[in-house]
């Protein structure tokens, strides 16, 4: 039976390596898949979904006005399954396509994200998956500071943790560290010379 699944992670948490991974291993059984992601993540390219470890994969790009439900229609009704990257930038109504495309064509939805931002609060995207997901699925990673588990993101300028500013701005290790909560709320100095 088909589900609707979350699975999300802090930053660093391994979430593009997986959902690359879960596209080559349905292909390499013959069997295809939908891959998406959002405009908004133009790291490696618009349409692009990149792992830190280099493996790079072709995907649909979502926009506010793009149709989950819509789009995997046209495309392939009897896809094996849709995987999606960065889906904290979903919409809310997005979301509930998603959950057409699993209920009504009865195609497994596997959706891959942040969740929650830098100052803690949920995205939009997330807010919803967490309501309607079949299954959720937390992805592990490490604090930056220590070696407990990061349940957070800490957007960093200049050296220094920022809590405040617009919820989207897209980064990397350059922007962002995964972090504990001890460290979210008491970060360690840094730049010191």
């Amino acid at each position: 039976m088909a589900q609707l699944f979350f699975k999300y992670g802090a930053m660093n948490s391994g979430k593009s390596i997986e959902i690359l991974k879960v596209a080559h291993n349905y292909e390499e059984q013959g069997k295809s898949v939908i891959l998406m992601t959002s405009i908004l993540d133009t790291r490696s390219g618009t349409g692009k979904i990149r792992s830190r470890m280099g493996l790079t994969r072709d995907a649909i790009v979502l926009n506010d006005d793009s149709n989950v439900f819509d789009i995997v229609k046209a495309k392939d009704p009897n896809t094996a399954c849709v995987l999606i990257d960065e889906c904290e930038f979903m919409t809310k109504d997005q979301v509930l396509q998603a959950t057409k495309v699993v209920d009504d064509l009865g195609i497994p939805v596997m959706a891959f994200g942040l969740k929650n931002d830098f100052r803690n609060e949920l995205f939009e995207g997330t807010k919803y998956l967490l309501l309607y997901a079949d299954k959720l699925e937390e992805m592990k990673t490490i604090c930056w500071f220590c070696t407990k588990k990061a349940t957070m993101n800490m957007r960093m300028a200049n050296g220094k943790p920022v809590y405040e500013g617009d919820q989207i701005a897209i980064g990397g290790n350059e922007m962002y560290y995964p972090v504990c909560r001890r460290h979210y709320n008491h970060p360690p100095m840094l730049n010191e010379d």
